[in-house]
């Protein structure tokens, strides 16, 4: 077998029994359903006895099964002359407001349109700390989370803002829509973020995360919706959105920790008629990076910057007000 293959064995326990093959497979190697699947049909999942595991096989107690991943294609990453809203720029940093739906930088699928892309269209230098893959990317955004972002064009300052992120000196302030109304109306929230136990994927609130602080205050409140000011104390991924999930205030439109349909249980009839149409005008996480604020890591000068709400949430906040 090709050294480049690697190989995991996974052995069903009790709480795993009638588990379908590839539910159990995915869960446990953190490989989307699909990608198992097409494991399977290739036949790198095997039981001891090298026979094929079948993707809707149930699983009994005791199996030990078999899977072999190999390794994943290089992707294709190229410059691309992508529109760039760029707040500043100079010899060392860049500042851009990313729009919805954009990649900060290629994978899992997403390859081109990424931000890293334009970035290595519009800049002469980047920095390469990153890799190949995230040339001038110090810190990340969600595709859907909309925003301020800054990118390092040496390795120099991209060592100095990564070490300003772990120190806490970056400022980083968001506008989120959440459901329901915050109480208290100001609060800090204090809570380890790690991998989900059963979505490896995604992200919880765990006893065995890492610290995570997320700082909130409610600027304006509009029925079942409350408009607040979020400052990330600690930048664990999709932070912002876990801790407000785990106090039960949901960001609006969160299509992944449960803030669409899955709230609008308790409202009355009405409202349910409201929150579906605004709903359907949104198709992403009401959640913008509004503010960057930061001690230029050449110059020392104090930068700070703000991003206006993207056309989305402010459709959103004029539907609100009517």
């Amino acid at each position: 077998m090709d050294t480049d293959h690697t190989m995991n064995e996974y052995q069903a326990r009790e709480e795993d029994v009638g588990t379908r093959a590839d539910v159990f497979l995915s869960d446990r190697s953190g490989l989307t359903r699909s990608r198992i699947k097409r494991l399977m049909v290739d036949g790198c999942a095997v039981f001891t006895d090298g026979s094929p595991v079948k993707p809707s096989y149930p699983v009994e107690s005791g199996d030990v099964l078999h899977l072999t991943i190999p390794p994943a294609a290089e992707p294709v990453f190229t410059a691309e002359d992508i529109p760039l809203d760029i707040v500043y720029e100079d010899s060392s940093i860049i500042v851009v407001n990313k729009p919805p739906g954009m990649v900060v930088h290629p994978g899992r699928g997403n390859y081109t349109g990424t931000l890293a892309s334009a970035l290595l269209s519009h800049c002469t230098t980047l920095s390469t700390i990153g890799g190949g893959v995230r040339p001038g990317i110090v810190h990340r955004l969600d595709k859907d989370t909309s925003g301020l972002i800054v990118a390092a064009l040496t390795d120099e300052v991209h060592v100095k803002l990564a070490s300003m992120i772990k120190d806490r000196t970056v400022s980083r302030t968001y506008t989120a829509y959440v459901w329901g109304r915050p109480d208290p109306e100001s609060d800090m929230i204090d809570a380890p973020v790690g991998r989900h136990p059963k979505k490896p994927t995604l992200r919880a609130v765990i006893d065995s995360g890492k610290p995570a602080r997320t700082e909130y205050e409610t600027v304006e409140r509009f029925g079942f919706l409350t408009k607040l000011v979020v400052r990330l104390e600690t930048g664990r991924t999709h932070q912002i959105r876990i801790h407000l999930a785990h106090i039960n205030h949901h960001v609006f439109g969160d299509p992944v920790y449960g803030g669409r349909e899955e709230r609008l249980k308790g409202f009355s009839p009405d409202i349910r008629l409201v929150a579906r149409r605004l709903l359907g005008i949104l198709d992403r996480q009401a959640l913008h990076a509004a503010r960057l604020a930061f001690i230029h890591p050449v110059t020392g000068e104090e930068m700070v910057f703000e991003a206006p709400l993207p056309a989305d949430l402010t459709h959103l906040e004029n539907e609100l007000r009517k």
